[in-house]
């Protein structure tokens, strides 16, 4: 009792996040487990379980980080068009070769091809508008934005073509599953994630500084370009693994950071971290549970994280205009 009122707010605020998060786990985890089947079931959960504490660290850390260095709390690294693109590359592969091409692809092909696709767009986009020094970070934004309409359009075009057997099975890519996630792609992504990671954690007081606005940090000594530009190219490696792994899910990342920004309401990026996995894994976590248990697939795990994110995107818009 004593160790507990010596925790900061912000401290017991997280603990109490990892133990609704612990709680929501068990209930995913035991339910209608024997002495039977324990091992298959434990196994095929596990596996969703990591898979998604991974997309839940890579969406909301890559959100979190993107807000700070635009110093714009209703985006997040979506807008860049790595999702468009995303779906972009897999209605292309039906449009030309079909669905049976596709699919005779091994895990590690698509996954590859998504990632190295996302990373050179990211790639060409960072080099061709945030190369010089006195390039603003929001040109790089709209660029983005207007780079997503086009592959969401160049998309929408194909998919209106496809015969209607190739469209249901790219429906298929539009939606984040953890259903049939590759354990050994979960292998990859977490030696991906994992220089990410220590990047992020070793900017963590440069981007509390950061927060300050540009004009403060870099009179307080941050190297603002260099961090601005490595914190952008560490968002869309983690966007372009968390997409490439389960699909796209555009609206977690806001949902979370917002969430994290009101229960903490703290600068510290090393606390405001921990919880935004903490959420996004809850969120997910519950979101899948409601999808197999409740639901019984009918839905999916996007649409619910989107339609709870989407009304909570607007009730920020709302709130900042009423300002």
């Amino acid at each position: 009792m004593t160790m507990l009122k010596a925790l900061t707010k912000q401290k017991k605020i997280i603990l109490l996040t990892a133990l609704v998060l612990l709680t929501v786990c068990l209930l995913y985890l035991l339910p209608q487990l024997n002495a039977s089947n324990y091992q298959y079931f434990l196994n095929k959960r596990g596996t969703k379980i990591i898979a998604i504490l991974l997309t839940g660290f890579s969406i909301g850390v890559s959100a979190l980080s993107f807000q700070t260095i635009t110093n714009n709390k209703l985006i997040t690294p979506n807008v860049m068009g790595l999702e468009s693109l995303y779906m972009f590359i897999q209605t292309f592969i039906i449009f030309i070769w079909g669905s049976k091409e596709l699919s005779m692809m091994t895990s590690y092909t698509q996954f590859f091809l998504s990632i190295g696709f996302m990373m050179m767009a990211s790639w060409g986009l960072f080099n061709l508008v945030f190369k010089k020094e006195n390039q603003d970070i929001y040109r790089l934004v709209l660029t983005g934005m207007v780079l997503g309409s086009l592959f969401g359009g160049l998309s929408s075009f194909m998919q209106v073509l496809l015969d209607p057997n190739e469209f249901t099975i790219l429906q298929g890519k539009m939606f984040a599953s953890f259903n049939n996630v590759n354990v050994s792609l979960l292998g990859i992504s977490c030696l991906l994630i994992l220089p990410c990671s220590y990047i992020l954690i070793k900017d963590r007081h440069a981007l509390n500084v950061l927060s300050l606005g540009r004009s403060s940090s870099i009179n307080l000594g941050v190297n603002y370009y260099r961090l601005v530009k490595r914190q952008l190219m560490m968002s869309a490696v983690l966007i372009s693994i968390s997409t490439a792994l389960v699909g796209p899910i555009t609206f977690l990342g806001i949902l979370v950071v917002s969430l994290t920004r009101k229960l903490l309401n703290t600068y510290r990026h090393q606390e405001m971290m921990i919880e935004v996995t903490l959420l996004s894994g809850t969120f997910l976590l519950a979101a899948t549970y409601l999808v197999e248990r409740v639901f019984s697939f009918n839905t999916t795990v996007s649409v619910i994280i989107n339609f709870i994110g989407g009304v909570y995107f607007i009730y920020l818009i709302i709130k900042e205009r009423q300002k």
